[in-house]
């Protein structure tokens, strides 16, 4: 039998869930061809994930991933401790310590969403096959080889049982927290490890009345009796349970009467699940030509402030442009070592914040030592990146802080500042992404622009206050921490690689210096290895 036409690619996929499908849109539109293949031939039935910040509603509107309008509305979910839906209702906790709770939607021009993972995974799927991604649903993957110049990737139709290889230069593995790639390669994890094994019940309900106070997460509260329930906003609701119990329908029909404290509503069953939550993080996140992305790399249970799902996004989206330019002949492959110092700092961090807050602190142990809990837009929007594709991120630096306390660092997602004008650009944030960005309101910069062209590197310049305004005035030297002289030089994921406050002496030597250390442009290093 005759194997896929596709026999090579320059990036394999394995998994096709939302990680793999993300990693599939962001490398697809930079223009790098993709084959993603997954075991299953289309979502879980189980709607799974639901809650999608603003740094990955920023990933997804860059790359025209169209998220319907949130049902739930903009602001975060409230929860409420109650007897039962019809019953007492206790107390409402705030979303987060300090009951903001807005996860930075004043410091972005996208507001976090409420879509469930079912109906998030279909959008994803089309815009990646329509920039070019090919699928390979119903295939598993039997063993990668590796070697120095690529990666061998024995695959099996899981319909008829037909194998064959394909042969990529690099493999994403977003194959979840049981990951076999990472078994395979020996990579070690760490962490508080399995905390517990719990079961759901997905049903339909018609239940849309105890919504009227803008509730829909609700902690059940009886003596002998504690659940979690929650509606998705589309007549679902999923009644999750503590221990590794199995009931059969008539028990579970009586179970979520006991949750709703009725039984004279129609309850309509789904499926149900049985959920494995651990807090694992790997070693480490790559092994030579294989990335570890979501689960895979890291393991982090359901939370209010969304780490699994979302923390997997952004993994892959500070990948993509990494493998893009390197698969282009732009940046030396030494350029990828950055990503797993770059990533799995970001893990540890999450990780040791699941536990600082109220739904995992009991995990801790009475001798662990406290962990500050930090604010929700400083893990969403401030998070610190230190590698060598940054320069000025120094280690007497916290690992995160509020978005505008960093006003410019490198290693922080360049600041959002609302720009007005004739084109389609409405933030900063819509000047990056294809290539490497140099803004700045001075022109004496122009020179140094062409000129760091030359190293292969593709830069573009965007004079502040001629290219782009900002709405108001100073807001982008505010924002950035720089002179009107000054000028900052962001990655194409938009993250700050390097920044000049003030006119330095040569500008064309100092960008020409930056961006041979941060971007490692292919042309230099050959040099250097001359």
């Amino acid at each position: 039998m005759t194997a896929p036409q596709n026999s090579t690619t320059p990036v394999l996929i394995v998994g096709g869930s939302l990680v793999g499908l993300s990693a599939a849109v962001f490398l697809a539109w930079r223009g790098v061809p993709v084959v993603v293949i997954d075991k299953h031939h289309g979502s879980s039935p189980h709607p799974r994930a639901i809650g999608f910040t603003t740094r990955t509603m920023e990933h997804f509107r860059q790359v025209g991933v169209g998220v319907p309008r949130s049902q739930q509305g903009m602001a975060p979910p409230r929860r409420a401790r109650v007897h039962s839906l019809a019953g007492d209702w206790f107390e409402e906790y705030p979303w987060s310590p300090g009951g903001k709770g807005t996860y930075g939607a004043d410091e972005s021009p996208a507001h976090a969403a409420a879509i469930t993972q079912d109906r998030l995974e279909p959008l994803l799927r089309d815009r990646a096959r329509a920039l070019g991604a090919e699928m390979r649903l119903g295939t598993e993957v039997l063993a990668l080889a590796q070697d120095d110049d690529g990666v061998t990737a024995t695959l099996r139709g899981r319909d008829d049982g037909r194998e064959y290889r394909l042969r990529a230069q690099y493999v994403i593995a977003a194959d979840g927290g049981s990951s076999t790639i990472r078994e395979a390669a020996g990579i070690a994890r760490h962490g508080r490890g399995r905390l517990s094994v719990q079961r759901s019940i997905l049903f339909r309900a018609p239940l849309d009345g105890y919504l009227e106070h803008g509730v829909v997460q609700f902690e059940i509260d009886q003596p002998d009796f504690q659940a979690f329930l929650t509606t998705y906003s589309d007549g679902r609701w999923v009644l999750m349970l503590a221990g590794d119990v199995e009931l059969d329908p008539d028990e579970q029909i009586r179970t979520v009467q006991r949750a709703i404290g009725r039984t004279d509503v129609p309850i309509d069953l789904v499926t149900t699940g049985r959920w494995e939550l651990a807090a694992l993080v790997a070693d480490k996140f790559s092994d030579r030509r294989v990335f570890l992305a979501g689960d895979a790399a890291h393991q982090l249970p359901p939370n209010r402030g969304g780490f699994g799902a979302n923390t997997g996004i952004d993994d892959v989206h500070n990948l993509a442009w990494k493998l893009a330019a390197v698969l282009a002949g732009e940046c030396a492959p030494q350029l990828l070592d950055t990503y797993d110092a770059e990533r799995r700092p970001i893990a540890d961090l999450r990780h040791d914040q699941l536990f600082a807050r109220a739904d995992f602190k009991a995990h801790l142990g009475t001798d662990a030592m406290e962990i500050p809990i930090l604010d929700d837009s400083a893990i969403e929007l401030g998070q610190l990146y230190r590698s060598t594709a940054v320069l000025g991120a120094g280690h007497e630096l916290p690992p995160a802080r509020v978005p505008r306390d960093w006003a410019g660092q490198p290693g922080t997602r360049a600041p959002h500042v609302r720009i007005t004008g004739d084109g389609p650009a409405t933030s900063t944030l819509d000047l990056f992404g294809h290539g490497w960005t140099l803004l700045t309101e001075d022109g004496r910069w122009a020179p140094a622009i062409t000129a760091a062209r030359q190293s292969g590197i593709p830069v573009t310049g965007v004079r502040m206050g001629v290219d782009a305004s900002p709405a108001e005035p100073g807001a982008f030297e505010t924002a950035y921490g720089v002179d009107s002289g000054g000028a900052v030089l962001v990655r194409p994921d938009g993250y700050i690689a390097w920044r000049a406050t003030t006119m330095p002496t040569d500008p064309t030597q100092s960008l020409s210096a930056a961006l041979t250390s941060v971007a490692v442009p292919a042309t230099a290093a050959t040099a250097a290895a001359r």
